[in-house]
């Protein structure tokens, strides 16, 4: 199978989801072509790397101000800013060039976009070429997001926002899941808020979830690493306004109730991008504010536990995966397990008042073999349920079932 991956940033390995489909899908045998976008010498570089782990990478400079011109452009229009921020002319006639040359039966049996941010790409070649198989992997549904986010969100900023977005991105879901031949999320939620955007008398196309997984191989224990003793890891991209919101609640909520009754607990904020009220935390000799590393590993391998309290978000928490496949325990918020099969008090605790957040990690503190116990569980969840190999296959199924009606009326 010859497949065209759209996708509006690099795949690496912070961008977990197309960097490992596009790598498994091709270790399956499958020519994956990637056409993508990015700015920067680093965007580059992982283009260029990201080249050897499928057939060919079309890469196309997308600087940060024609991101912004684009979003502007957009404001009079109704058209959701994310829908165009990653819109580039030069990949847009890349695509004409190769659907084009042959009244849209290029040599790629299947489209693949990726995220609301790639949508503007599928709609450009739904138009041009209806018969096109085209699959839209939404993700999650930013307009469940966006509602979370205009009510919960700590940054006024990130409020305004979310509210001037939600109701041009609840429009643009309902348009585009009519548009696609299939769609995609990662989890029930998602699915159950992209079906509550459907208009009635319309048609949506089928929606299945696709979950996350984790790269195995990458993430996993490392029992020649001491751990450090009392020290809590929270991981993550800091500029992303969910993961502010988590991180201001964890040091104003949680962690004064923790440091109450064990005070030398340490915490660690480890991602790229850290805010300025993010990295003044690290005022308080106790915070650690790393900003970009190379490798999280070693940070969640040395910690004792990882925490992340979800005040709202959508789709697969990966920074819950990650920590629970090298087998350290996790202490989360019951939104979690909206996304997740998993049990709390067996695969991690899911707990949501910041008094029974900080009672239960002073429990795995001063109890190591629950530690033990809950890290152990955790890591064969994420081996049996989180492979990304075995989500490969479900998709390459998913696409075999989409084109398969078309091989029968090409037979006919």
């Amino acid at each position: 199978m010859k497949i065209a991956f759209i996708v509006p940033y690099v795949p690496n390995q912070i961008r977990t989801r197309p960097y490992n489909l596009i790598t498994q899908i091709t270790y399956l045998g499958h020519d994956v072509d990637v056409f993508t976008v990015g700015s920067g010498k680093t965007d580059l570089v992982d283009a260029e790397v990201f080249n050897s782990r499928c057939r060919n990478v079309f890469f196309y400079k997308q600087p940060f101000w024609r991101s912004l011109w684009n979003s502007a452009l957009a404001i009079p229009s109704g058209q959701p800013l994310q829908s165009v921020y990653s819109l580039q002319k030069q990949l847009i006639d890349r695509l004409m060039e190769v659907f084009g040359s042959n009244h849209g039966h290029s040599d790629y049996d299947i489209v693949h976009i990726e995220h609301l941010r790639g949508s503007e790409y599928g709609r450009f070649l739904k138009s041009h070429f209806p018969d096109l198989p085209v699959v839209w992997d939404s993700v999650d549904c930013i307009s469940h997001l966006f509602r979370q986010a205009a009510e919960q969100s700590t940054s006024v900023f990130g409020r305004w926002v979310s509210r001037f977005e939600l109701n041009r991105t609840e429009k643009a879901e309902a348009r585009l899941i009519e548009i696609f031949d299939y769609v995609l999320v990662t989890s029930d939620t998602d699915r159950n808020a992209l079906m509550d955007t459907v208009r009635e008398g319309s048609m949506p196309a089928p929606i299945s979830i696709l979950s996350n997984g984790v790269d195995q191989d990458y993430f996993k224990p490392n029992p020649g690493i001491s751990k450090d003793s009392e020290t809590l890891v929270f991981s993550g991209k800091m500029s992303y306004h969910a993961n502010i919101s988590m991180v201001k609640y964890l040091v104003k909520e949680i962690m004064p109730l923790v440091w109450r009754h064990r005070s030398n607990v340490r915490l660690l904020i480890v991602g790229k991008d850290p805010t300025s009220e993010i990295k003044k935390m690290a005022e308080n000799p106790l915070i650690t504010v790393t900003g970009t590393v190379k490798d999280i590993r070693p940070f969640l391998w040395k910690s004792t536990i990882a925490v992340a309290p979800l005040v709202y978000g959508a789709g697969v928490q990966n920074k819950i995966l990650e920590a629970m496949a090298v087998g350290l325990p996790v202490v989360t918020t019951s939104k979690a397990l909206q996304s997740l099969m998993v049990i709390s008090g067996k695969h991690l605790l899911a707990i949501d008042t910041a008094e029974e957040f900080s009672a239960g990690v002073l429990n795995l503190l001063e109890n190591e073999e629950l530690r033990h116990r809950i890290g152990e569980a955790g890591h064969s969840y994420v081996q049996e349920n989180h492979n990304w190999r075995r989500i490969s296959e479900q998709l390459i199924q998913i696409y075999s079932g989409l084109l398969l009606p078309l091989k029968s009326v090409i037979v006919e």
